[in-house]
């Protein structure tokens, strides 16, 4: 099968470090592994592809020349017609899946006027993270283009139940509508005996990890507080932070205020590429997923996934699909969100109890060997893609993305 991927989203560098980046390289290395060719469009590749990933043919067609609000919202409507040019001017494609981005319509419209399956993937509300979190001028417009492109599409993978529930408020039909959560490439994260277990403290400090971007919605600043309780007590552990992101400094400055001697104990890794995540999780006796008490959350946490993989302890918040992933007490713990005593907690009764850390990891890597693999994941796309195709359409009468509404 030929198929093109489409990322347009200049936040998402197709071979960068972020998270995002991580979710788009899985997804085509699992396509890959299925015997797929795959041609990459990005809006920014981000980089050199890893060693696996080097069959894939990338295209980077759009250019940002600044950052202003209004030039990038811009540059990405009117993107849609350099990308359908790229797109008329290969071979017909088998299939297509395009990452949903705020200004992208022209893959989707590609794929239906091609009469070829158009899945798209949609991790998130992007209008309301955008508006809320960016800024975002063209409100109207943004709504317009994403019921354009969900119109287009023949199926729509949504990552958790939150962001299926968002899409069928947006007037899309259940039946287009497929929960697929994410998932994790097992091999990449085989267990370890816990660090404490396998030397003592006075050797390995008790560990508290995180991975992540280090954004307002991801609870770092709660975990601070909580490790901070924890520190308190046993002054030998550390908080062991891996990522980076626009909370770091002013992160670190809470830090030096609450508790200028706890400040060695946080070791702040900053951002790192997707292959040294697991060495770093391996370092954790907990990992942790803090999310604060949101009115809306839509997350599949890449982190979770990978946590679990390795047969880390996990600590996540009880919201949203993170329930449905961390089944309390039997593969980890869940606690309130945003509640940083009971972080604590948990951290502390996973301190005192290291045998029930250990069945605890071990039970959270049987839930991923058992449901939430990469190759599953692509498996479940494959079969959506067979079930779901466009009606035939076949001309290239139009070889101009339309985007005149937007002006």
């Amino acid at each position: 099968m030929r198929l093109a991927y489409v990322s347009a989203d200049l936040g998402v560098p197709a071979f960068g470090q972020k998270g995002c980046s991580r979710h788009v390289q899985e997804i085509l290395r699992g396509f890959l592994n299925t015997g797929t060719t795959i041609d990459l469009y990005a809006a920014r590749i981000g980089g050199c592809p890893p060693a696996d990933l080097t069959l894939v043919r990338a295209c980077e067609w759009i250019t940002a020349t600044t950052q202003a609000i209004e030039d990038r919202e811009q540059r990405g409507i009117t993107a849609n017609a350099d990308l359908l040019e790229h797109l008329l001017s290969q071979p017909i494609y088998d299939a297509i899946y395009e990452r949903y981005s705020l200004w992208g319509f022209a893959a989707m419209e590609y794929g239906r006027m091609m009469g070829i399956p158009s899945v798209l993937e949609v991790n998130a509300p992007l209008i309301d993270e955008q508006r809320r979190h960016r800024g975002l001028n063209r409100i109207a417009c943004a709504e317009a283009i994403a019921a354009r492109t969900f119109a287009a599409a023949s199926a729509i993978v949504a990552v958790s139940d939150g962001v299926a529930d968002y899409l069928k408020a947006q007037g899309v039909a259940e039946s287009k509508v497929h929960v697929v959560p994410n998932g994790v490439d097992p091999d990449q994260f085989l267990p370890i005996a816990n660090p404490t277990q396998a030397d003592s403290l006075e050797h390995h400090p008790f560990t508290i990890g995180f991975v992540g971007t280090l954004k307002p919605w991801h609870g770092v600043a709660e975990l601070l507080q909580a490790f901070l309780e924890f520190h308190n007590r046993h002054p030998k552990s550390r908080l062991l932070i891996v990522g980076d992101g626009p909370e770091r400094a002013g992160l670190q400055e809470e830090l030096q205020r609450w508790n200028i001697d706890a400040v060695a104990a946080v070791t702040w890794v900053g951002a790192v590429a997707p292959s040294e995540i697991p060495s770093f999780i391996a370092q954790m006796d907990i990992a942790v997923a803090p999310y604060p008490q949101l009115e809306q959350f839509y997350f599949s946490p890449l982190k979770v996934f990978e946590y679990m993989a390795a047969a880390r302890a996990v600590v996540a918040s009880d919201i949203g699909q993170l329930r449905d992933i961390v089944r309390h007490e039997q593969n980890g713990l869940l606690v309130a969100a945003g509640c940083t005593k009971a972080l604590t907690a948990a951290f502390q009764r996973l301190y005192e109890a290291p045998d029930l850390a250990s069945r605890l990891g071990q039970a959270a890597r049987e839930t991923i060997l058992a449901n939430h693999s990469w190759e599953s994941v692509v498996q479940r796309v494959l079969a959506i893609m067979q079930h779901n195709p466009s009606p035939p359409q076949r001309s290239r009468k139009s070889t101009r993305a339309r985007n005149a509404f937007c002006k």
